[in-house]
């Protein structure tokens, strides 16, 4: 039961949301004084709020586009030499491959033809794989979405409840102890956290011996059927346990710290005055609102999903975005860092908005400010 914002106790002058005793199955003093006029101007305050958000979001991913072709222009390499470096070109050849990859039209035209190629969706070529771009990186979303979902429902379960129980019981050991293993596991590097877990439980360290595989997704003869998916799931344990360690404490924290905040508020005290059950008063009526915050967090993580986490990917040679795009800097391929680029920020950015937008829904008092 998400308890509203705007309702008042109708006993005494305190106020604060009514509880569950006190909430009657008629409407409130809010819907008595809400007419049909009000409603219409809530939804076209929330249409507008919602229209400008998208033509912010809009001005970003133009942005994002100039951004994606200028940026990676500045790292040093040339990706004709990169690609030929163990086959002895003379310069005439290098030039004919140059012209081939049209990396010595203008930097003005090959901006234009970038900029109109991704307005048709097109997001070009590889040099190193010789195939478009689009196409890599939709095999690539598949283990990146089972990796970094995976890994995000396991956070936010973890990072909710144990910010729940450490809020309600703070100051206390659980408190302490939870707040600071997270606090410890989320300043770790990720790269040095993931080679910790591979170097212990896959290659084995004294007694420890070597139980998960060192790398990929999958093996060469991988069986097939209901053993296939526990095969994966094998290889998704180390990765998984990385990316998860150091992202649950920020739902922890924020789930801690807007919990805080809603027990001290008046509708608490005024539910435990009347008699309500301590869990009671928890679950249905401070985690309710202390959600809120963290619904936003969540929503900024799934646009993360869609990018991966480079270093875990990278250090477990996962096969998702995040791999993908540490081997496209390594040549440089221009074509490949653009399209992955694009499409990591286009996801953040539409889940920013998408999350201002839910908020403002959720949240009367985002609507009234």
């Amino acid at each position: 039961m998400t308890v509203p914002f705007n309702t008042e106790f109708t006993a005494g002058s305190t106020t604060g949301p009514a509880t569950g005793s006190d909430a009657g199955p008629g409407p409130g003093p809010a819907a008595e004084t809400a007419g049909p006029g009000k409603g219409r101007g809530a939804r076209r305050g929330v249409l507008r709020y919602a229209l400008a958000k998208i033509g912010g979001a809009a001005l970003s991913v133009g942005m994002v586009i100039v951004a994606a072709f200028f940026l990676f222009r500045l790292i040093p390499g040339d990706p004709a030499i990169a690609y030929t470096r163990d086959v002895p070109l003379s310069p005439e050849q290098l030039d004919l491959l140059r012209h081939q990859m049209g990396l010595d039209r203008p930097l003005a035209q090959q901006f234009l033809d970038f900029v109109l190629r991704t307005l048709r969706l097109d997001l070009g070529t590889s040099y190193e794989y010789k195939r478009p771009v689009a196409e890599l990186i939709g095999e690539r979303v598949g283990p990146t979405l089972l990796l970094v979902g995976t890994g995000l429902v396991i956070a936010v379960s973890l990072g909710l409840w144990q910010g729940t129980r450490a809020a309600w019981n703070h100051g206390g050991r659980f408190d302490r102890l939870s707040t600071g293993v997270s606090l410890v596991l989320w300043s770790v590097p990720t790269f040095w956290l993931g080679l910790l877990l591979l170097m212990v439980f896959a290659a084995g360290v004294g007694p420890i011996p070597g139980i998960f595989p060192t790398r990929g997704m999958e093996d060469v003869d991988a069986p097939g059927g209901f053993a296939y998916l526990l095969h994966v799931a094998q290889h998704l344990v180390l990765p998984c346990l990385t990316l998860v360690a150091v992202v649950y404490a920020q739902y922890l924290l924020v789930m801690r710290s807007s919990l805080l905040d809603e027990i001290g508020q008046d509708y608490v005290t005024t539910a435990r005055a009347k008699g309500l059950r301590d869990d009671e008063v928890r679950r249905r009526h401070a985690v309710p609102n202390a959600l809120l915050p963290t619904v936003t967090l969540v929503f900024i993580h799934i646009g993360f999903v869609v990018g991966g986490a480079v270093s875990v990917e990278t250090v477990y040679s996962w096969p998702g975005l995040g791999l993908l795009f540490y081997e496209a800097i390594q040549g440089p391929d221009f074509a490949v860092m653009q399209g992955t680029f694009m499409v990591v920020c286009t996801a953040v950015i539409v889940m920013n908005t998408l999350a201002d937008v839910v908020y403002h829904v959720l949240d009367p008092r985002v609507r009234s400010a």
